[in-house]
């Protein structure tokens, strides 16, 4: 990427932006096994913003290329990158802790830091760990206990084969990083902070895990705002949590 922010043809991390300018860029950090197309057509609805997405190694673009099975190694790749502003990052589920795990990482490193961290369906990364060992499961198992958990998983691809395959690979590392993650203490952030969620996770919402967010940053309060539907509302309340929500945070001109 080039000083004046603008992403690089030879950037594999992130993906999107280069035909939609805009004064506002928009970084989103995907779910577990996800990855960047499903974001990238949030820009359509956000005139005002230029939307990326961060694209993990092994899967979609990058397929071929080893997974990324830590933290650490995550978060070393990504901060060689570029992030400009103004810019402001967004996180679904473990792409929240990436994207704090990141903006902790460029402060430290006396770089630029986003006008906002907005988190979705993620805990607070000092909240206890609910480590359940499915990054060792057996291939049928991880996918089922994971689906289990969500409900995810589109059933094309549970019924392809090598979608499959390739569906439990980018899993399996993911949910490795996940597992085997340890917040390290860090100092709360000099950056606006928003926690989104479905309604229907009850769990996430259990011991102050999603409030725990706020004693993540100096720049309160912090708000909780909740979407109908569960683990994959954004799914389900695209439009109301991009045009109305994230238009709004951003301060961004939406469209339908």
């Amino acid at each position: 990427m080039n000083r004046q922010g603008r992403i690089a043809p030879t950037s594999r991390w992130i993906a999107g932006g280069a035909a939609q300018q805009a004064p506002l860029r928009l970084y989103c950090f995907p779910h577990a096994g996800g990855s960047a197309a499903e974001y990238l057509r949030w820009g359509r609805h956000m005139p005002g913003v230029q939307v990326h997405a961060i694209q993990l190694p092994g899967r979609a673009t990058r397929f071929g290329e080893p997974a990324v099975t830590s933290m650490d190694g995550l978060v070393g790749a990504l901060v060689e990158e570029e992030f400009t502003g103004p810019y402001a990052f967004f996180g679904h589920s473990m792409g929240s802790l990436v994207a704090y795990e990141l903006t902790c990482a460029l402060r430290d490193a006396g770089r630029p830091l986003p006008e906002r961290l907005v988190v979705s369906s993620g805990p607070a990364p000092d909240a206890p760990r609910r480590r359940t060992g499915v990054h060792r499961l057996p291939d049928d198992e991880l996918l089922s206990a994971v689906n289990g958990r969500h409900n995810g998983i589109p059933p094309e691809v549970l019924d392809h084969p090598e979608l499959r395959a390739m569906a439990t690979a980018g899993l399996r590392a993911d949910y490795t990083v996940l597992e085997e993650y340890e917040w390290r203490g860090h100092a709360p952030l000099p950056v606006p902070l928003t926690v989104l969620a479905g309604d229907g996770e009850t769990a996430l919402a259990e011991d102050g895990r999603l409030t725990g967010w706020a004693r993540h940053t100096t720049r309160g309060p912090v708000e909780v705002r909740t979407f109908s539907g569960g683990h994959f509302y954004l799914r389900e309340q695209e439009t109301q949590v991009v045009q109305e929500t994230l238009a709004e945070l951003l301060g961004a001109g939406a469209v339908s």
